[in-house]
């Protein structure tokens, strides 16, 4: 089995693809033939460094799949093998093979190539339970989705629509072409105007009542000032403090000191909400997420849930892989194959 091995922090140059044996099951366990796994900021963060949840180097990154079963432990019916699915890995999905328990799998949607699978988990249960479980969005709500071209931007848009919300995003004036034709009520260039007054004026001056925002530090601070009365936040990532180097943690410094503190009396007065998710630190709840995940199929299978691959780039290219989601060029999900 092959992995992409991150063997200490740095830039994308430090990757390497390595052989090991392939994996044994334990009862209740299954071991997946990895078709495509998933690619996210976090896993960017895990290689520079800066995401405390990591391994400890060296390391596989990686938090979900999809494949084929191709074995199973003791405890596991037999209906399972050979089945195709998508997963949810605590790291080391960046692999040619996974173990993981039965309860972290799901069946792959026959409508889904095993890429737009791998482009599910992370990103729509993030999605779905910044719009759905704590957003609480309305059909009379208006949305702002920061880096709304991004995964999770994209499958916030998909979930926003089927509500029937209004929906703004910021993004790079390249991919307003594409966001516009894909359903985004209104696009805001953040890199030559400023959002809050785009927002505001589009908002008649009373701003959203619901802000997705994966930046931290200050980005927070003016997205709760834009926050509508009983407007809620929601607070995901921390890409604002992304970097290599020095500059990283010059970034995460510069990031940490800008961060908003938020006080209960203020919260009461002004009727706001602000809440962080963080799918990282949700493996004691696998109830909750398989009924999310439920609810995320049934809108695939019902035509209203539809992840979009910005692009797809083997095990032997992961470093530009990594290198195009720090660009930032991406539009949609950054897949990578064995």
């Amino acid at each position: 089995m092959k992995r992409v091995i991150i063997p200490k922090a740095g830039s994308s140059s430090v990757l390497a693809l390595k052989e090991f044996p392939s994996l044994e099951v334990g009862p209740g366990e299954v071991r997946i033939s990895v078709k495509a796994s998933g690619l996210n900021f976090a896993d960017i963060m895990a290689r520079q460094g800066l995401y405390q949840d990591a391994p400890s180097f060296p390391f596989t990154a990686g938090y979900e799949v999809s494949g084929v079963i191709d074995s199973i432990g003791d405890g596991v019916e037999e209906k399972w093998l050979g089945k195709p699915v998508m997963a949810l890995t605590r790291f080391g999905g960046h692999a040619s093979q996974v173990v993981v328990s039965l309860n972290q799998i799901f069946e792959k949607p026959g409508r889904l190539s095993y890429a737009q699978a791998a482009a599910i988990p992370v990103n729509y249960l993030t999605a779905w339970q910044a719009l759905v479980i704590c957003g609480a969005l309305q059909p009379e709500d208006t949305v702002l989705i920061h880096n709304v071209g991004g995964g999770v931007g994209l499958a916030a848009l998909d979930i926003a629509q089927h509500i029937g919300a209004t929906t703004i995003g910021t993004a790079s004036p390249g991919k307003h072409e594409y966001l516009l034709s894909r359903g985004l009520n209104y696009a805001i260039d953040y890199r030559n105007s400023d959002w809050y007054t785009e927002l505001m004026h589009l908002t008649d001056g009373k701003g959203a009542e619901l802000i997705l925002d994966p930046l931290g530090g200050e980005s927070w601070r003016k997205s709760y000032k834009a926050l509508r009365a009983s407007g809620r936040l929601a607070m995901f990532g921390i890409s604002a403090a992304s970097g290599n180097g020095i500059g990283s943690k010059l970034a995460l410094a510069k990031t940490a000191v800008m961060m908003p503190i938020f006080h209960p009396i203020s919260l009461m007065n002004e009727n706001k909400s602000v809440f962080g998710i963080n799918m990282g630190r949700l493996w004691h709840e696998p109830e909750k997420i398989r009924v999310w995940m439920g609810k995320i199929i049934a809108g695939v299978e019902e035509g209203w849930i539809n992840p979009t691959i910005a692009e797809s780039f083997s095990f032997e290219d992961a470093a530009l892989a990594h290198d195009y989601i720090e660009s930032r060029a991406n539009i949609g999900k950054v897949v990578l194959t064995p």
